[in-house]
């Protein structure tokens, strides 16, 4: 658990630092990129490490109806991610797409992984994910939203996700996670 945790609290203080500290973020110039870069990466390792190392005894079981449900939350979740790249209609309405993204995906695992470590990793994520768009909103005010992109992006966006979405369950279920349990 202690390697999940540190990785959680490295996680979010690499993605806080710069909302948290402004000034001393800014002063390491360039540099504070690659501190940032190394810490998220050392920060995603220990989570991978801790959270594949510790028991999953159920708090809670999977059911057919929180497969589905965590099924459509990744693919919004997906698509949010694609959309915060490719800019399709959808983020003239949602502010922070890659966030609002995590925030899915993280609730979505919470509601079929009943267990302790991933209440701990997916509960961490989802935190962080609020915090900082509480943060951001609070620093830099209200972001501008994006102009509509087009009927191209909007297809592009959809083509992407069902290939991306594809990929990740074939992956996902090849690493011995069961993706559905109906």
């Amino acid at each position: 658990m202690l390697y999940l945790v540190i990785g959680l609290l490295l996680w979010s203080g690499a993605h806080l630092f710069k909302r948290l500290l402004p000034a001393q973020r800014a002063r390491m110039g360039q540099a504070g990129r690659g501190v940032s870069a190394l810490l998220i990466i050392a920060s995603l390792w220990l989570m991978v490490e801790g959270y594949g190392t510790l028991a999953k005894v159920p708090l809670w079981g999977r059911h057919a109806v929180l497969d589905s449900i965590n099924l459509i939350l990744v693919v919004v979740a997906v698509y949010l991610m694609v959309a915060s790249v490719l800019k399709p209609a959808i983020t003239t309405r949602i502010r922070h797409p890659q966030l609002t993204a995590l925030k899915s995906w993280a609730l979505g695992h919470l509601l079929v992984n009943g267990d302790v470590p991933s209440i701990v990793l997916f509960g961490g994520l989802m935190a962080w994910g609020v915090v900082s768009v509480i943060l951001i909103n609070k620093q830099s005010g209200k972001p501008p939203l994006s102009a509509p992109g087009g009927s191209a992006r909007e297809v592009g966006t959809v083509v992407i996700t069902g290939a991306l979405f594809y990929a990740m369950t074939w992956l996902h279920a090849a690493a011995g996670y069961p993706v559905v349990s109906w």
